[in-house]
């Protein structure tokens, strides 16, 4: 006797409502009292991997992990030839997106000539799920992409002699799985996040106004490479030259050295006690580069202290009550800046140390040229040279020194200073 339409109920009501294993009939155990689980099959192999990625609504075109095939370009199907005539139609394409990610995402059906998908939308019947009240409602299982129209009745008034059936809507094309360790463009291989494309960026895009945060309290291992290493430039890229011992950044045009100097300007407050003459300052200093006062009086250079270091060393001890203040303009007795230039914005105008590794000469370009550089062997100027014009008033004005060169405007003469006076040169 074959298995009755009320047993294949019972045992679909078992399976997919309490996730039970159907041992007796609906009569003798009802689906609460199934006691052996029977959960449905999830294959690894067929999860949606990047399903959070579909948007609710239907996209307009192909995007990301969703293929959409649009009322202009539907799907033309395949009659079942295994089913009755007419009743199942196959898109041949799985993975639909349902209606329950968005209801922009159910299918529209067509019914209209056969290869003539251009026009399908436009000039053909449309038939709804719902049916038109004659019993001729449709499934589409998204699944497997079939359509089958369940009702009793084909679409009312529909002949399909000479036609076909064409689907629009939209698939899930994304990565599928979840027993693989690649996601996407992306490979993980325990700490370690590498791109499965050749070249290919690895981009960190916070939505709105956040922006990236590593939440480390060690550090941040910059790439260590050559010069012969470094890629090819994009504005703001940033590595460490192992050649020239620096951190270098992209400017748009160029690779030029970071530098900075940490607490440039330090302030040291002091109380003077009548006998105390030496006082130690936070960062090293020299005459030359800190500022001293009493009492908001500054004091003068050599007559009054001396710096050796981080020791300050008045000539007399301040007195009790005076407040001493020393504002030191530089932490240390040089500045140096790696391998760096000093440029304008467009980078066209600068001073160069180092325009290429260790050569030791410093190039001046303005305008895009060099117009002068100094080496070991002398200075050389590829522009010409403007010596300062005086009278012969303001030239003896000057505090000379020998090897000084002017132009005498009274006298017209280029004239050099040599063994204590002023001599012409022509």
């Amino acid at each position: 006797m074959a298995v009755t339409d009320t047993q294949k109920v019972d045992f679909l009501w078992k399976k997919l409502g309490y996730g039970a294993t159907k041992t007796d009939t609906n009569a003798n155990k009802k689906a609460p009292n199934e006691a052996i689980a029977s959960p449905l099959l999830l294959r690894a192999d067929k999860v949606w991997q990047l399903a959070s990625s579909i948007p609710t609504v239907l996209p307009g075109s192909s995007s990301g992990v969703v293929t959409v095939h649009p009322t202009g370009t539907p799907i033309e199907c395949v009659m079942d030839a295994t089913a009755t005539t007419n009743r199942t139609w196959k898109t041949q394409q799985i993975n639909w997106v349902p209606t329950e990610i968005g209801s922009t995402y159910q299918v529209k059906v067509y019914v209209h000539t056969s290869g003539n998908v251009g026009t399908a939308a436009s000039s053909g019947t449309q038939v709804f799920a719902t049916g038109s009240g004659n019993n001729d409602e449709w499934f589409f299982d998204y699944q497997s992409g079939v359509l089958h129209y369940i009702g009793a009745n084909l679409p009312n008034g529909v002949s399909f002699t000479g036609k076909s059936v064409y689907v629009s809507g939209g698939r899930y094309t994304g990565a599928l799985g979840v027993g693989s360790a690649d996601v996407g463009a992306f490979t993980f291989t325990d700490n370690r996040i590498q791109t499965t494309i050749t070249n290919e960026e690895i981009i960190l895009e916070p939505a709105g106004t956040g922006y990236v945060v590593i939440d480390a309290a060690s550090g941040l291992l910059l790439p260590v490479g050559t010069t012969a290493q470094r890629p090819a430039g994009q504005r703001g890229m940033l590595r460490f030259n192992s050649t020239l011992v620096r951190t270098e950044v992209y400017n748009g045009s160029n690779w030029v050295a970071l530098a900075g100097i940490a607490n440039t300007v330090s302030l040291n407050e002091f109380d003077g006690n009548g006998s105390t003459t030496a006082f130690t300052l936070s960062q090293t200093s020299t005459v030359e580069s800190a500022i001293i006062s009493i009492n908001g009086t500054i004091q003068e250079v050599t007559n009054a202290y001396g710096i050796s270091g981080t020791t300050l060393t008045f000539t007399e001890a301040p007195k009790t009550g005076d407040k001493i203040q020393v504002r030191n303009f530089f932490s240390a007795q040089s500045i140096t800046v790696p391998g760096a230039s000093i440029t304008d914005n467009d980078n066209d105008t600068k001073v160069q140390v180092e325009e290429s590794a260790d050569e030791d000469i410093i190039r001046f370009d303005v305008a895009g040229s060099e117009i002068a550089n100094i080496s070991s062997t002398g200075i050389v100027s590829n522009k010409f040279i403007q010596f300062g014009s005086y009278t012969t008033t303001q030239r003896n004005a000057i505090s000379a020194a020998n090897g000084m060169v002017v132009y005498n405007s009274t006298t017209n003469k280029f004239q050099g200073y040599a063994g204590g006076s002023w001599v012409d040169l022509h």
